[in-house]
């Protein structure tokens, strides 16, 4: 890792009808190879997962994965039109859960701006329609 920047992530859930929506404005770390771009920050008591470090790396349009390590530990895999099931942690405890990916829009060369949405399940149960912004905050193409 190399750049420190400052990133929003806004978070945005769809459940039973209602639509949440969270933002975390917070210091990452960034790094670029080729086309895939990977953040790192550490996690604060807003986000729930205190004590963690969160790293998202995505590769171009094709795939993404959020991988959260400490106190909580998950490893989520997105890949568009393929159905994951993945480790997440939590405080209460850890799930076994199903990610279907919609859509992944790499855009972070031209704009700073990543885009992931998906639905999540339980057993096989639908749980959520999920998506996640994450822009860099005064953006430039170094």
């Amino acid at each position: 890792m190399k750049n420190n920047v400052m990133i929003s992530l806004r978070s945005i859930i769809n459940q039973d009808g209602e639509k949440s929506e969270t933002e975390l404005f917070t210091k990452a770390l960034y790094n670029r190879q080729n086309d895939t771009y990977t953040f790192r920050y550490e996690d604060t008591p807003a986000t729930g997962f205190e004590g963690s470090v969160t790293t998202i790396t995505v590769d171009g349009n094709n795939s993404a994965s959020i991988v959260r390590t400490g106190t909580a530990n998950s490893n989520i895999m997105l890949e568009k039109d393929k159905k994951h099931y993945c480790h997440y942690g939590t405080p209460y405890g850890d799930f076994q859960i199903g990610i279907m990916t919609q859509f992944i829009k790499n855009n972070i060369e031209t704009s700073g701006e990543l885009a992931l949405k998906y639905t999540l399940d339980l057993n096989s149960a639908y749980l959520s329609d999920n998506e996640i912004i994450i822009r860099i905050q005064n953006f430039n193409q170094n």
